[in-house]
């Protein structure tokens, strides 16, 4: 058998949701909850204020909050990493700084949203947060947000920081991933959970998931799958998942069908969510509703 992938960041990530109060407010238990019950499902890496938990609208007090309890409920039995998205450098390097001096113990920095950047504008956005900071990172390279890619040349760039181990990636190319993850040595972890068996039969070292969320302990099986060879096993997994990974990613948003699935399992007290998101339409979670009976998830 070929030498596991190495893992920095675990192999069973989770991108959790913020859940919130009625009036808005970060309920912070539930939060505490949750991630608890993610871990015990098979989680061993809780990402907070990524974007399934509506990063751009909750602010570095709260995001220092969230990080200060969550890290308290977790009493280590997981890694837990800050997401650092801005289109701002200087802001993303006070959330980077404000999520070290919280407990976070690593970043997930993606390239600058909207203003599109040149590589080198990229480059040295990233860089800036990572030296602001002593905590290990993870790229984010999702162009379908952010609007710019992470080119190979600056990836390359990248890669030579002591501290830069690991992408999620969310370009939906396999093929490059595969390449790069050759290239530079870099551990890669998949953004999208469609194409989370197809990433780790390449080699990825595990997955950053939304659907998780809802049923983490099957990614870890997947995974464990693969580590033993099985890869027909491992398929097996993936097609089992595919209604759950369908309801939850595929046609509304990440974060809206994540609380609704969650809300619909007893896991949080509400599906609450800040503008611009809003809740799912009746007919998305009467849909949500019969794949979780299908999958046994409620």
């Amino acid at each position: 058998m070929s030498a596991l992938p190495s893992r920095s960041f675990g192999s069973v990530g989770v991108a959790m949701v913020t859940p919130f109060h009625q009036d808005g407010s970060i309920d912070v238990e539930a939060a505490q909850a949750l991630a608890v019950s993610l871990v015990d499902d098979g989680a061993d890496l809780i990402l907070l204020a990524g974007t399934t938990g509506e990063a751009p609208t909750t602010h570095l007090p709260e995001k220092q909050t969230l990080l200060r309890e969550v890290k308290d409920a977790l009493a280590g039995r997981a890694m837990l990493m800050a997401g650092v998205g801005s289109n701002d450098t200087a802001h993303a390097v006070r959330i980077g700084i404000g999520s070290q001096e919280a407990g976070g113990e690593a970043l997930l920095i993606n390239a600058p949203y909207y203003n599109r950047p040149s590589q080198e504008g990229v480059y040295q956005h990233i860089m800036a947060v990572v030296e602001a900071t002593d905590l290990p990172v993870m790229l984010y390279d999702i162009p379908g947000r952010t609007g710019v890619k992470i080119e190979d040349a600056t990836l390359d760039r990248l890669a030579a920081h002591e501290r830069i181990l690991a992408v999620k990636d969310a370009t939906g190319d396999v093929e490059q991933g595969f390449e790069r993850m050759e290239r530079t040595g870099l551990e890669y972890y998949s953004g999208d959970d469609g194409l989370n068996f197809a990433w780790l039969a390449h080699g990825a070292s595990g997955v950053v998931s939304v659907v998780a969320h809802a049923d983490a302990h099957s990614w870890r099986e997947m995974i464990q799958e693969v580590d033993a060879g099985d890869l027909s096993g491992a398929r097996a997994v993936a097609q089992r998942m595919r209604p759950l990974v369908r309801a939850i990613m595929g046609g509304g948003q990440g974060a809206v069908m994540a609380k609704e699935a969650l809300f619909l399992q007893g896991r949080l007290p509400s599906a609450n969510l800040r503008l611009p998101l809003v809740r799912a339409s009746e007919k998305e979670i009467t849909a949500l509703r019969e794949t979780l009976e299908v999958c046994n998830l409620l």
